[in-house]
Order: C-alpha cells, then structure tokens, then sequence
C-alpha cells in the first residue's frame, strides 16, 4: 500500500483564471452565464475572488507546502478592447508571480484556457485564420510581459476539449453544433501552439535566458471499445481516439498536420514541446460515434469512470511519439463531498510511482472549488473548500492529506491507513 516518489518528481495545484478570479470582464463566460446557459445558474463574475484574494491564497499554499502551481492569465483582462493592454493587470500578474516565487512556489504560466475577449469573438474567434494573428500578438505580449521572471508555460489547455464542447456538442460559448467548424478551430489550435511556442523561446532567448520549458496542456482519455470483439465498437473507439485527441497531439506536437486537420504550410516539420503535459480524469467506453461509461465501474459525482491505469496508458502513447519528461498538468475528481478524492489522488500517483516513464510533476486539479464552466459552482473539485456566500478558504481531508504526502514524500502505511483505507468509491 505504501510507496515513495521518485527522485525529482514534486506535487503541485492548478487552476484557471476565469474559474477563480471572478470579475465582469467582457469574457465569453461571461457573455455565456448572462445568456442563462450555466446549469445551475452561477456566475463567473463571482468565482473565488481570487483576484483580490490572491495573496491569502498564496499563504494557503504555502502552508499547505505545494511546490508548483499552474496559474492562468485572462486575455479579456490583460486586452479589455482590441488593441489596449490594461497596465494595471500586468502588474497585478507580475505582483502575484513573485510573490509566490517569494514563498517558495514556482509557476507554470497558463496562457489560453477556455477564455476568448468578446472583442475576439465577434470577430469569429479561432473558427477563422486571420485571427490567429490576435491571439499571437497576445502571447507576445505575455512574453515580454512575463519573460524575465516565468521560465515554464502552457500556451493552450485542452484544444480538443475547447473545440469539442463548443462547437461540435455547442454545451459551450458560442453554443455551435458543426463537425466542419470543430476541426477548423483544432487545426487554427495547432496553427497557435506551434508559432506561440517560436515567440517564446525567441522572446525569452534575446532577453538571455536559455531554460524556456514550454507545451501544452493535453487532454487525453482512454477509448476502449464495449465489447472488444466487435468490429463496430472497435471501428468506432479508433476513430473518436483520432478525432478527439491523437490527430491534434501530433500535429501541435511534431507540425505534422494528421486527417482530420488540414495542412498548413507556413508550419515545417519540428518538435514544438519541451515537456509532455496531460490532463488526465476519465476513460471512454465506446459502442458508437458517441462518449460512453463502463456500467458496472467506479464513478465520480459527475459520473465520469475512475480508472487510474488510463492516466499510465495515456502517458505512455504521447512518450512514444516524442520523448520528453512528463508533467501531469491536471488530474483530480468532482467529490462534492470530499468523500473519496484522497483515494482518488493514491491511486493515480501509485500508478505513477509504479510506471517506468519519466513523470516529474503531478499537479492536482485543483487547488480550491471553483466554477467549473457549464456545470457552475454544483462540482466540487478543490483540495480546499470553498463557500461562495462568505468567500471563506478551509482545507478539506484530502488536502491534508496532500500536504502530508509532500511533507513525507510518498504515502507510508499509516498515511494509507488514515486517509485512504477509509474511503471508498461509489458506483
């Protein structure tokens, strides 16, 4: 039951700017909650008002004993209106950076994560390529902004995931339903990654620094067929593994342009990744064109399949495609009730700890509850407990149990006995 981590591997927390910061800032989430399109009827403007609460949130982190924190920046607030850069968010970015760095916390800097300005999208957003050149102007002003003190970033989180919910099943802001417009926003995604990822290093290396670390965050799941002796679910588990993520990984990965994207030729051949960076939560059971769940697994509160080898499995594909270390860039579980999240956390890093792949980070999606876009405030995903009426931060069981894992540098038998043992899943 117990077990140690390895040499250099080190825990960390992640989050995204519009799910904790709260704020009307003219985003598409905004837009989208002001449209009555969030479930339970939450607004992002409230969040965790971490963007006056950041420095209390950094002391909890702290005392908490997280090494590494994955920290998003909101375009909509750095780019209020197309050509205007809000100063003042800069520096409360650079302000925020620092003074983690100063408690001993290093930052890997999110650049997009779900997140348009309106501005951008009436203008048609990532679904047209002349816009590609918004975003890139963007990311070099991230660059210069953030260059001098941030070595390590994400350039996009989950373009597939992006593309998919928001203009194939149109759950989320624009609210489109087009197969041709989804592939066009994941090709337009890569497009973004690759030349994002040439800004930075070339930015970073004219201002004399050589340790540019960047990626971006992938999100992958397993895709096996119901009944693997049938053709059709066979058929049917390969093409949504193609359409959903494999085709997309090695286009941003290795500039080869993989059906169903389309080709660009401003974009060579090359390795566009320093580190391998997956968000990891769930696996597929596959028995048509459609996302399925084992019936008789383990589920969360969202009903999403537990299956802890799926975050192995994945890792494992993407390392063969280009060989770099692995950070895991999200993981975690919708337990409302903190009910079983630390058995959830053991088993994913167990399999960590078991795999031969070189996997150096592992950072817990996420550090505290927050609004978790579509479904809004009703999906608990925090370390740290929050209540939305009083904004007030408590650290839940398993995030003691976070702590004492960083503190003891793996999971010894009476950790095990004291956190785990005692929880359990639920069908």
């Amino acid at each position: 039951m117990d077990f140690d981590f390895k040499e250099q591997f080190s825990l960390g927390v992640a989050s995204a700017a519009t799910q904790i910061e709260g704020g009307e800032c003219g985003h598409n989430w905004n837009d989208w909650y002001h449209k009555g399109m969030i479930k339970d009827g939450s607004n992002p403007a409230r969040a965790n008002d971490h963007y006056n609460l950041w420095r209390q949130d950094a002391d909890l982190m702290a005392d908490m004993k997280i090494e590494h924190y994955r920290l998003g920046i909101e375009w909509a607030r750095i780019c209020p209106e197309e050509g205007k850069v809000n100063e003042d968010a800069i520096t409360h970015y650079r302000d925020e950076i620092l003074y983690l760095m100063d408690k001993g916390i290093s930052v890997l800097l999110t650049i997009h994560h779900f997140t348009n300005p309106m501005w951008f999208e009436s203008k048609g957003g990532f679904t047209k390529k002349e816009n590609i050149k918004y975003f890139l102007d963007f990311v070099d002003l991230v660059a210069n902004s953030f260059g001098d003190i941030v070595a390590e970033y994400i350039t996009i989180n989950e373009p597939n995931v992006y593309a998919t919910n928001s203009f194939y099943f149109g759950e989320w802001p624009p609210g489109e339903k087009s197969l041709t417009k989804a592939i066009i926003v994941m090709t337009n995604m890569a497009i973004c990654h690759i030349k994002a990822y040439q800004i930075i290093h070339n930015t970073r290396q004219s201002m004399g620094f050589y340790d540019t670390k960047v990626s971006f965050a992938n999100h992958v799941r397993v895709f096996d067929p119901k009944n693997p002796k049938n053709l059709y679910h066979r058929i049917c588990a390969k093409l949504l593994d193609r359409f959903f993520q494999s085709a997309a990984t090695e286009t941003m990965t290795t500039g080869n342009f993989k059906w169903p994207l389309k080709r660009d030729k401003d974009i060579g051949l090359g390795e566009y990744l320093d580190f391998i960076a997956i968000n990891y939560y769930t696996r597929s059971t596959v028995s048509g064109f459609g996302d399925g769940t084992k019936q008789d697994a383990y589920k969360n509160d969202l009903g999403w399949e537990i299956y802890p080898e799926g975050l192995v499995r994945c890792a494992e594909e993407l390392y063969k495609l280009l060989e770099r270390p692995i950070y895991i860039t999200e993981n975690g579980t919708c337990d409302n009730e903190d009910k079983f999240r630390s058995r959830y956390i053991y088993e994913h890093l167990k399999v960590i700890a078991e795999s031969n792949l070189p996997i150096t980070r592992y950072y817990h999606w996420c550090f505290c509850d927050n609004f978790e876009w579509i479904e809004g405030e009703s999906s608990r995903f925090g370390l740290v407990h929050i209540d939305y009426e009083t904004q007030k931060r408590t650290v839940k069981r398993s995030g003691e149990f976070y702590t004492r894992m960083i503190e003891e540098n793996g999971v010894t038998e009476e950790l095990y006995d004291e956190y785990v043992k005692v929880q359990d899943y639920h069908y």
